[in-house]
């Protein structure tokens, strides 16, 4: 497996997306996910993104189980600031109180004495990004966190943040349907010399051709709720997805594989993490690193899958006024 740098931090070239091992979409086995991190170990992937969210912290205490004996070989993600109380909407919390509260209660559950990479999970608009960091970067100093990140932030964010301590890495939805970071934040992420984590990098899993509607989705899948994924959206998204797997046959490689494998010829510092559970889906999406696709490839899938060609936006509109901030 290659080798990318996130700021200083060196990591495999695609990660593990660990959010959907604990219920979003579906109801995933437990035993399965950890056979899953343990696999992804043996064929190089080392890099596993988490978040005190998924799952109410149950997911951060997943991967104390899958990684035990093993803490060394992986380089563990984790998020703070992401809250939702009793059912209620998610709102962001980054008051330097809780900075501390929360990183606390990660190594618990995680069972280890230091957390890679710690992120602001959204911006709290309501406090200034300086404190929140701040608060961040004395955890650095304590010795409980590594490095530290940001997630959905802006290009003047990502500045500001930069200023009080070096992130290491921005994590925002990128793939081939979602392109919004390609105008403003990577050519910020490039200049100041931060690494970029890419979630989403099969599009919730419709870039690989296997969801063809809702119907087809559980009760509670968190899809359900989103606009790309509705009646009205479909024929032109499926369309796209159609386009995909064409040039993925001529390119001997599968939908999924071609996604992951365009995302990372974008720029040498981005890291796609694709999610999975299933240990035949990580080998398909591990063999997306020694992809190289021919510039004919390149060029027509950008022209295809050119910003704004998705049919609706990629979350619901209360949610959207929480990103980029």
């Amino acid at each position: 497996m290659q080798r990318r740098k996130l700021g200083g931090l060196e990591v495999s070239a695609v990660g593990l997306g660990c959010g959907t091992m604990t219920p979003f979409y579906d109801a995933p086995d437990p035993d399965s996910a950890i056979a899953t991190i343990r696999r992804a170990r043996e064929l190089g992937i080392d890099f596993l993104d988490t978040s005190d969210a998924y799952g109410l912290g149950r997911n951060e205490e997943l991967i104390a189980r899958a990684v035990a004996g093993h803490r060394g070989d992986y380089v563990i993600a984790s998020k703070f600031g992401n809250v939702q109380l009793q059912g209620g909407p998610r709102f962001a919390d980054g008051r330097p109180e809780y900075v501390k509260e929360c990183c606390d209660n990660s190594l618990k559950r995680l069972q280890t004495d230091v957390i890679d990479l710690y992120f602001i999970h959204r911006v709290d608009a309501d406090v200034p990004i300086e404190d929140t960091v701040g608060a961040m970067a004395e955890l650095v100093q304590a010795g409980k966190v590594r490095t530290l990140g940001i997630c959905e932030a802006g290009a003047a964010t990502i500045r500001r943040a930069h200023t009080i301590h070096p992130l290491a890495a921005v994590q925002i939805e990128y793939s081939l349907w979602t392109r919004d970071v390609e105008a403003e934040v990577l050519p910020v992420c490039e200049e100041l010399g931060i690494g970029f984590v890419a979630y989403s990098p099969l599009g919730r899993g419709f870039l690989t051709g296997g969801v063809t509607g809702v119907e087809g989705l559980r009760e509670g899948d968190a899809r359900r709720r989103m606009p790309r994924f509705q009646p009205e959206n479909l024929a032109r998204n499926l369309a796209l997805v159609e386009e995909l797997k064409a040039h993925a046959a001529a390119e001997r490689c599968t939908p999924a594989q071609l996604a992951i494998a365009w995302v990372l010829s974008r720029r040498p510092f981005i890291v796609p993490i694709p999610g999975t559970s299933h240990v035949n889906r990580l080998e398909e999406n591990t063999a997306a690193a020694g992809l190289r696709l021919s510039a004919d490839t390149e060029d027509a899938l950008a022209h295809i899958f050119a910003p704004g060609a998705a049919a609706g936006a990629r979350y619901p509109a209360a949610h959207l006024e929480r990103l980029m901030i």
